[in-house]
């Protein structure tokens, strides 16, 4: 399992490819007064598109990319499906005692997240603990390895990012995910917690309604009125089941049927992606070159965009029993604008939470859109005087 260094270097003959499919490309037509309505405006769909062919300079955020992030890559084996090949950002704080701690992505998200949060992550300073961070590209995501046989779910991602914990040298560790990454390291506390996962964090802080099932507990939900903020969550939840979960459905159940159109048409995987920046974020200006390189990472990823479709596929049931918690001490952090907005009370009752915060503003891209109340709420999590200080022994996080 020896580290190789990484660079990223897309060949020219697929920059090539891309631009060619560019100039052939074919746009649907729009209703009248559509707006996202519909979907994805086609005046912004056009926009990015001729930008990307015309204007967007690959080469140049390549190049930032390889100098801001030290990626690497190293072989793990994964039980029943052998070894993978898995692309990693991997930086330590100057701080010796600095807190490990693994940043699990989602869909569709990337690496290429860590990016704003790292700096701040690895800071030093006596207020505050710094951290080393590991930012792992999924299996099939970035420039990882795809899994080459059916039923690679939540357990094998668990088990790829725990042991690329452990060839870094950190036996213990902390981790912070959203979306998937929420799923994932809540897979790895149940896994691994209290050996190796000393405590998790999570913006995606998702959970089930108290049922019968716990007679007090459902009784406090039907007589405790909704402050505004809660009813303002539930509200957005609702849009979220009725507007917006096509794209699990087909991703849950067809992958593979999308998968041609996003691998062929960087159009369709544009407008694919670009509808979720733009929904799921709470009034984020998106720059268009930085749509773009996210876009791009998926066109030009190891594996091919289709491949980060597979895990909705494989991991559905996974997300059958939210009743139950970790018994590792974790953290929340709750942006207005996620996409399931929960009353806070609901996932305290099953998990072993010692530190909250809840924000005015933010959505799903928390550590794009809100990169500093991210951090600060991870460092107040495993600052002195806290719960979780010095969680992971001999490793408090301060000079």
């Amino acid at each position: 399992m020896s580290e190789t260094l990484f660079q990223i270097n897309v060949l020219d003959e697929k920059l090539t490819t891309l631009h060619a499919k560019l100039e052939l490309a074919t746009f649907p037509d729009e209703l009248e007064d559509a707006g996202w309505k519909y979907g994805a405006p086609l005046a912004d769909i056009k926009r990015l598109a001729e930008h990307w062919k015309n204007g967007y300079d690959w080469r140049k955020h390549e190049r930032e990319l390889n100098q801001e992030l030290p990626m690497f890559t190293r072989d793990i084996e994964v039980d029943e499906f052998g070894a993978l090949n898995i692309h990693y950002v991997h930086k330590k704080s100057e701080v010796v005692d600095a807190i490990p701690l693994l940043f699990c992505h989602g869909w569709p998200g990337s690496f290429l997240e860590v990016r704003k949060i790292l700096p701040l992550l690895i800071a030093s300073s006596p207020e505050h603990p710094s951290f080393h961070v590991v930012a792992i590209s999924l299996p099939g995501y970035g420039f990882s390895e795809a899994p080459r046989k059916q039923g690679f779910a939540a357990k094998q991602y668990a088990e790829v990012a725990h042991k690329l914990m452990l060839a870094l040298g950190y036996n213990e560790y902390v981790t912070q995910g959203g979306d998937w990454g929420f799923l994932i390291t809540r897979k790895m506390a149940f896994e691994y917690g209290g050996k190796h996962h000393k405590a998790w964090h999570t913006n995606f802080p998702i959970a089930e309604p108290p049922s019968w099932r716990s007679p007090l507990s459902f009784l406090a939900l039907l007589l405790t009125p909704w402050s505004p903020e809660e009813k303002a969550g539930i509200e957005r939840s609702q849009w979220f089941r009725t507007k917006g979960l096509g794209y699990v459905a087909e991703q849950g159940t067809q992958p593979q049927t999308l998968g041609y159109s996003l691998a062929d048409s960087p159009i369709g995987l544009l407008a694919w992606i670009y509808e979720k920046l733009v929904l799921w974020t709470d009034d984020y200006k998106w720059t268009d070159d930085e749509v773009l390189t996210w876009i791009s990472l998926y066109w030009f990823s190891r594996a091919g965009p289709a491949a980060s479709l597979r895990i909705y596929f494989e991991m559905g049931s996974d997300w059958d029993d939210l009743r139950h918690g970790p018994n590792i001490p974790m953290g929340t952090s709750h942006f207005p604008k996620e996409l399931v907005v929960i009353p806070a009370a609901w996932f305290r009752k099953i998990n072993k939470v010692v530190f909250e915060s809840h924000h005015k503003t933010g959505g799903h891209f928390a550590a794009t859109e809100r990169p500093e109340e991210l951090v600060q709420d991870v460092r107040n999590m495993f600052a002195r005087g806290s719960a979780a200080f010095a969680i992971v022994p001999g490793k408090t996080g301060y000079a």
